[in-house]
């Protein structure tokens, strides 16, 4: 298997699992659950998975690389977007929060323009212009249909974007599962705050401690697949696979929600798709030239 099919298996494995993660995390939010406890136990539990998965590969917890300020970064982006996007979640359809969050490989592409010096050309440009532009559709400013609350995925998109760049540049000495382990511990201190703000925890049921387990389970899988994906084929190549994630998120909201999405936000997701795979697809392009 090469290693552009094993990193598109590994992103299309990634995406089932986070959309089972949303839609598990969202029904434990529509149960009263707090946020901010959310954030602690999912950040917690997860945490400690992965350090059982790290001893058990005999890898050392702590490593120095830990404190690097790329290090840093990735974990300050890894709290903003899963923050944001967990309240997205929470008080949004599952549905509308997924299709926004299709354009974080179109924020990839220009951050990686922007941080790396990657060359993108003006056709890409304009293609992850038109991207935006679907974004602005799914979200309708200005119109009735228009939430405040949908702009918390768009804070989560940038978030999970300016993660993404920085797993690129994560250093090497450090495995996929040591970078698990950082990224969920990041969201506890996170949690703790917004608990703080949000009034207190509260006692969850037995149904929701079931769910939120079995979300932490998935999650750290889907979280070591995206790693493992984003690490080994090459980033036009698996990226667009990123998108099956909205088909995994519209057959869950409709079949666990009953969500049924309006057509500007089907037109605004079809826009976003489509300059996605355009964007990736001539990045795949041009690299050869480059």
């Amino acid at each position: 298997m090469s290693d552009n099919l094993r990193g598109s298996l590994f992103m299309v494995l990634a995406m089932a699992g986070f959309a089972l993660e949303d839609m598990l995390l969202k029904r434990v939010a529509g149960h009263g659950m707090p946020v901010g406890q959310i954030l602690i136990l999912f950040g917690g539990g997860g945490s400690l998975l992965f350090m059982a998965l790290t001893r058990a590969q005999g890898q050392a917890i702590w490593h120095p690389a830990v404190v690097q300020p790329r290090m840093l970064v990735k974990a300050a982006f890894e709290v903003l977007g899963r923050l944001f996007y967990t309240l997205a979640l929470a008080f949004t359809a599952l549905s509308s929060a997924s299709a926004i969050l299709q354009a974080t490989p179109l924020v990839v592409v220009a951050g990686a323009a922007l941080i790396f010096g990657e060359r993108v050309g003006w056709r890409r440009w304009t293609a992850i212009s038109v991207g935006l532009l679907g974004v602005l559709v799914i979200l309708r400013p200005g119109l009735d249909g228009f939430s405040m609350a949908s702009l918390l995925a768009v804070a989560g998109l940038i978030g999970f974007a300016g993660r993404d760049l920085a797993t690129r540049a994560a250093p090497k000495v450090l495995s996929n599962f040591q970078l698990g382990i950082y990224g969920f511990l990041a969201m506890v201190p996170t949690g703790a705050g917004l608990l703080l703000w949000q009034g207190g925890a509260v006692m969850p049921g037995v149904a929701d401690c079931g769910q939120l387990v079995l979300a932490i389970c998935i999650g750290v899988y889907a979280y070591w697949a995206l790693t493992v994906a984003m690490r080994t084929g090459e980033v036009s190549v698996v990226t667009p696979f990123r998108y099956t994630r909205l088909l995994f998120a519209l057959i869950l909201g409709l079949l666990v929600f009953g969500e049924r999405p309006d057509a500007m936000t089907c037109l605004g997701s079809a826009i976003v798709v489509a300059a996605g795979i355009y964007t990736l697809l001539r990045t795949r392009r041009v690299a050869p030239q480059a």
